[in-house]
């Protein structure tokens, strides 16, 4: 066991004798100046670099320096962790690469059909197809592009009767003289661009045969139609919108409600595939 002559000798005991042992041996008095002169030479022995985790200096300068050596390895081990996570992470990435690529192989010896379905280049060229097909079959449906202003009580009951049950119809009680219909107006005309397969109508409120009080307390009002059925009605619209709003508003109002689809949740595949039918067109 280490005591405290070792630590200050730095574990280096070689050619020195304790003063203890010289009291029970016999020898001269050149023996005890030989011991004394080893444990000078001993003393003089740089110190050990290895840091024990104890310190002979218990003063600040003491603390200070053990406190630096402590942070030091510290941050060593904290390194060697870092280290070793980078590596395990990259020892488990080609791991998976590898599975994948063996996957394949297997797949295009037992079953050609399968390795074609796992080829990244094949899916994309589905997955393209098919958008491709579902476009095409929503082009199909009948198109309004427009807002249709009706001119009797008759117009507005043969455009929700009369038309195919698929069809969304939102229609917009107004009144002439009060702005925001006329705002309302011009949104809808916008919106009539965008969702092209939506039936966009609009009347004048006396027209539609209301009453009096819903002429003058609740227009702007919105009437939604499908198959035939009321599936929305919101009187009033400027509580919700207030009295200046832009066309998105309008829109982030229907699709909250869901009357309208939401845009923004095209996928970026299905965009591209419109974008490249365009430029065919062209």
């Amino acid at each position: 066991m280490a005591t405290l002559e070792d630590k200050i000798l730095g574990d280096k005991l070689h050619n020195y004798c304790s003063s203890s042992e010289g009291s029970d041996n016999e020898g001269s008095g050149d023996e005890a100046k030989g011991n004394q002169g080893a444990v000078e030479e001993a003393k003089g022995l740089p110190e050990a670099s290895k840091w024990e985790g104890t310190s002979t200096n218990t003063g600040p300068k003491g603390v200070i320096e053990d406190w630096r050596k402590f942070k030091q390895l510290e941050n060593e081990k904290r390194q060697e962790n870092e280290r070793e996570t980078i590596e395990l992470a990259k020892k488990l990435t080609m791991t998976v690469r590898t599975a994948l690529d063996e996957e394949r192989e297997r797949a295009a010896l037992e079953d050609p059909e399968l390795a074609e379905l796992l080829n990244d280049d094949f899916l994309l060229t589905y997955q393209k197809q098919r958008m491709q097909e579902l476009m095409h079959q929503a082009n199909l449906k009948k198109k309004f592009g427009q807002i249709a202003f009706l001119r009797t009580g008759q117009e507005f009951l043969d455009s929700i009767d009369k038309e195919d049950k698929t069809v969304t119809i939102i229609v917009h009680v107004y009144e002439d003289h009060v702005e925001p219909c006329r705002i309302l107006n011009e949104c809808l005309k916008k919106l009539s661009k965008i969702y092209e397969t939506v039936k966009f109508g609009a009347i004048i409120a006396s027209t539609a045969g209301v009453s009096k009080k819903f002429k003058s307390d609740g227009v702007p009002a919105l009437l939604v139609y499908k198959s035939g059925n009321l599936i929305g009605n919101f009187v009033r619209l400027t509580d919700d919108l207030g009295e200046r709003f832009e066309v998105e508003d309008v829109q982030n109002f229907l699709v909250e409600h869901g009357l309208l689809e939401d845009k923004s949740l095209t996928p970026a595949l299905v965009k591209s595939s419109a974008a490249d039918e365009s430029d065919d067109s062209d």
